[in-house]
């Protein structure tokens, strides 16, 4: 798969979004005749896979800010992200992102419908799905359902609420299972670079983010729990991942200009450690992983975390930096969704008493496990940890601290762990905040700018939640009390 995807990313650039003209020429004047007017369906997935992965897995929407907000790296120099000075900017462009990613989804649907693609048209569902996750659990309550209606003349799209938006992301993914099921033979084409036309790991990519979704709404919806009992209780009709060869890796070809994006960041810059957070529990677990999510401090050969937004960087030669599988790849990955993931979901549901067909015990050494394998670690040190400082012990808090080590270098998820249970419990707000009056890390993203001012009929009544920028109304998955 990989010596296709450079050839394929390099035409999937042709894509064009379709505006709306304003005078009856419109469209005369405005044709490029060295450029596709309607890009194959599959370019334009190979161009979404590519664009969201360095869009919204780079040093900025991952490194900078999810994942020091959830607990796993520490910025080292131009400490201000960790520290929640935000970029204006930054918080722009990853609205700006996720909408192109969206209606560019679109197109594809419709590309889809009008061909009886029903295997497109549900990896189309399955990325909208995937991708208006991040979206809401990034500033809650978004445009949803008019979203993506510019075509039909929509320019100020109104607002959706987490509580709207989870449900109908559900059902949207339901319905991309169905059309799976539909027995469809259309193929993918060489535009599929994350699974190379597999429908079956499509499939179970699908009812995997099912369960995450499912799983984050559990305690606040009772869809969450009969979603769950749904898909274990008929797995052939809702397959779910079930080994690291499903993992929905997003893998570089390596060449100048497709590298992995932490790699890129990393060529010139070295902004990032490993947190304090992180590198104290795994030292605490003796945990096999350590050496390998993190390097060794070149001053002292110490495995040492740094402060996350602290008031003054490190001496840098004193400070973990980022493991090389995770970082000095230039062919590296970008992970969407784990193998380990699933399984610590269906240990969770296990162990409060949902019907998933398993034990709470089974699943979880089955995500421990996986983790460990995905990370190199050797069988015999896998048992060894299963049966000493990972051993199970029936809390919920083991499951929630090991599904937090196994989603390094996802930001994103790791960060919404932390605000949907509180682990990992040591976690702190950044001493260098100039935030006052604050608890816990941020719940949430400022709106952008623009948002405010080109749509703030639609977008002030959600903005007057915001409190100090990053918090106020909590995520509606977050149940936690006593937080500010």
């Amino acid at each position: 798969m990989k010596n296709i995807i450079g050839k394929l990313l390099a035409v999937s650039f042709l894509m064009a979004f379709l505006v709306v003209g304003c005078t009856d020429d419109f469209e005369e004047i405005n044709t490029d005749p060295d450029r596709a007017k309607d890009a194959p369906a599959t370019n334009v997935l190979a161009w979404v896979l590519r664009y969201h992965t360095d869009t919204f897995y780079d040093s900025w929407n991952n490194m900078n800010e999810p994942s020091t907000y959830g607990g796993h790296i520490a910025k080292i120099q131009y400490i201000d992200e960790a520290r929640y000075v935000f970029r204006p900017g930054t918080v722009e462009n990853k609205w700006y992102y996720g909408y192109i990613q969206l209606n560019n989804l679109y197109e594809i649907r419709k590309k889809a419908e009008a061909d009886g693609a029903d295997n497109m048209l549900a990896v189309a569902k399955i990325l909208e799905a995937m991708i208006f996750q991040i979206m809401t659990d990034t500033w809650r309550d978004i445009p949803y359902f008019e979203s993506i209606k510019l075509g039909d003349g929509v320019l100020l799209p109104s607002y959706d609420t987490q509580e709207e938006i989870y449900p109908a992301m559900l059902a949207s993914l339901e319905e991309a299972n169905t059309l799976l099921n539909s027995g469809s033979n259309d193929n993918l084409g060489d535009g599929d670079v994350l699974f190379d036309g597999d429908t079956e790991k499509w499939q179970k990519f699908c009812n995997s983010l099912r369960l995450r979704m499912a799983m984050r709404i559990s305690e606040v919806d009772p869809l969450g729990k009969s979603t769950i009992e749904t898909i274990m209780g008929n797995l052939s009709a809702n397959p779910i991942m079930d080994s690291n060869d499903d993992n929905a890796f997003f893998w570089y070809p390596g060449s100048t200009p497709y590298q992995e994006t932490w790699y890129e960041d990393g060529t010139g810059r070295d902004d990032h450690g490993v947190a304090d957070v992180l590198i104290d529990a795994l030292k605490d677990l003796n945990d096999p992983r350590l050496s390998i999510i993190a390097k060794p401090a070149t001053e002292d050969g110490e495995f040492r975390g740094f402060t996350i937004g602290a008031t003054a960087q490190p001496a840098l030669p004193t400070i973990s930096r980022i493991g090389a599988i995770y970082r000095d790849d230039a062919a590296g990955f970008s992970p969407f969704m784990r193998y380990a993931e699933v399984m610590f979901h269906v240990a969770e549901a296990a162990q409060k008493g949902y019907n998933v067909g398993m034990s709470a015990e089974e699943a979880y050494e089955a995500a421990v496990t996986a983790s460990c394998e995905e990370n190199g670690v050797e069988a015999a040190d896998i048992t060894a940890y299963l049966a000493a400082d990972a051993a199970y012990d029936g809390t919920l808090e083991q499951i929630y601290w090991q599904e937090w080590i196994a989603l390094f270098k996802q930001g994103m998820e790791a960060w919404s762990l932390y605000r949907r249970t509180g682990v990992p419990t040591t976690h702190y707000v950044a001493p260098g905040s100039p935030y006052t009056g604050h608890n816990t890390p941020p719940f949430r993203y400022p709106y952008p700018n623009n948002e405010l001012t080109l749509n703030g009929g639609n977008s002030s009544s959600f903005a007057a939640e915001v409190t100090d920028d990053f918090w106020g109304k909590q995520m509606w998955w977050d149940t936690r009390t006593g937080v500010q």
